[in-house]
């Protein structure tokens, strides 16, 4: 379009350069929420792909749990271990693994 209004006088523009463009603020306001939705989207694509490795994860960890004799006693023990060195005032019943098999069996 520059080109046709330039080349009858000879004058041939190479380049055109914009400063200090002023947006409607109907459209900035557009523009601002078009940004934090693709953020949001970015966010929960993020925390999704996440929640799949973390699931994985313990997924496997279930599995070698369970393969090795006396895994799970001492996951237990570790979580008891963990949970008495918190600050808190929660009571915890230990029940051993054995009782819980019996009263599956009772059903």
């Amino acid at each position: 379009i520059v080109d046709q209004a330039t080349d009858p006088w000879g004058i041939d523009v190479t380049a055109i350069e914009l400063q200090d463009i002023e947006l409607p603020e109907n459209m900035k306001r557009t523009m601002a929420k078009q940004a934090e939705a693709e953020r949001e989207k970015r966010a929960t694509i993020i925390k999704a792909t996440g929640e799949v490795i973390a699931s994985k994860n313990l997924q496997k960890a279930a599995k070698t749990l369970h393969k090795i004799e006396g895994a799970l006693h001492l996951r237990t023990l570790h979580s008891l271990n963990d949970m008495s060195s918190d600050q808190s005032n929660t009571i915890v019943f230990v029940t051993p693994l054995e009782v819980l098999r019996a009263l599956e069996e009772v059903d």
